[in-house]
């Protein structure tokens, strides 16, 4: 297969080639970068783009490896044989299969998305080493082996919370997602919006942007919050020249709540307007 991105999805070209080398090399893709920039979303449309099944694997601060295995019900098998059920026999029964199993035994070649790896413990990678090295894994309780009928295409999101052991990023390839530039953000808008008005664009893009590189931002602004703030605009039916003839001293643009997200930044920005105005009332 070769990945060229798809009708929904803006993909830059050293993403597309990060995606076929790691399946070339048969290797996990992990991939970084700013919350809201398509890292999830990259693994929905891998498996749009190659017509395969998407597997998801969402990680917890709770979750542990063993979960994407299999888990023993222990305590079902008691209760149940306690009360004389006849599955208590079958151990098999109480064996519920992980993500990974259901990765492993799918007939057509699947996409697995284990996302937000990083959310849970330091021992979390170091644990799924082997199974995502030799794809397969040991089931003791019923004594049989689970290998992958096919290697699954497999797409692993970090938002870089803390950092991944060496060895597990030896057996992946990794690519870091940076931020769109102006011209990548503009596809991605074409594809959300069709047909949008450039000069709302152009200035909705330069305030999105100021606003990025203001110092002390604690959490700066993603594509996914641009895409929702220009959706309020147009939903509003905001005049232009609001944003065009914005007050210098206003510092907040309008329907911030899209764009700034705690109570920190939004301080900052008025402090920000309240310096603007007095500088600009001083003879």
């Amino acid at each position: 297969m070769r990945f060229q991105g798809t009708r929904d999805y803006v993909a830059t070209d050293d993403l597309k080639v990060a995606v076929n080398a790691a399946v070339m090399l048969r290797r996990p893709l992990l991939v970084k970068g700013e919350p809201g920039t398509g890292k999830t979303v990259l693994a929905h449309e891998i498996a749009k783009a190659v017509g395969a099944p998407l597997i998801e694997w969402t990680v917890k601060s709770t979750t542990k490896a063993q979960q994407g295995l299999y888990e023993y019900d222990a305590v079902a098998r008691l209760r149940d044989g306690q009360l004389g059920d006849a599955r208590v026999h079958n151990i098999g029964n109480y064996i519920r299969r992980g993500k990974l199993w259901e990765a492993f035994t799918h007939p057509q070649t699947p996409v697995l998305l284990i996302d937000e790896i990083d959310k849970a413990d330091i021992e979390f990678p170091n644990d799924l080493l082997q199974e995502l090295d030799r794809m397969e894994f040991h089931v003791y309780e019923t004594n049989e082996t689970v290998k992958a009928v096919e290697r699954p295409i497999v797409v692993i999101t970090s938002n870089n919370e803390k950092e991944l052991p060496d060895a597990f990023l030896r057996r992946c390839f990794f690519h870091y997602i940076k931020f769109p530039d102006r011209e990548t953000m503009r596809a991605i808008i074409d594809v959300h919006f069709p047909g949008i008005q450039t000069i709302l664009v152009n200035r909705a893009m330069d305030i999105f942007y100021d606003v990025r590189e203001v110092p002390g931002l604690k959490k700066k602004p993603s594509t996914s919050e641009l895409l929702d703030w220009l959706k309020l605009l147009l939903y509003e039916d905001m005049p232009l020249d609001v944003l065009q003839n914005r007050d210098p001293t206003a510092a907040i643009p309008p329907l911030h709540g899209a764009l700034l997200k705690n109570e920190q930044d939004v301080m900052m920005f008025e402090r920000l307007a309240f310096m603007a105005k007095r500088q600009a009332h001083r003879p």
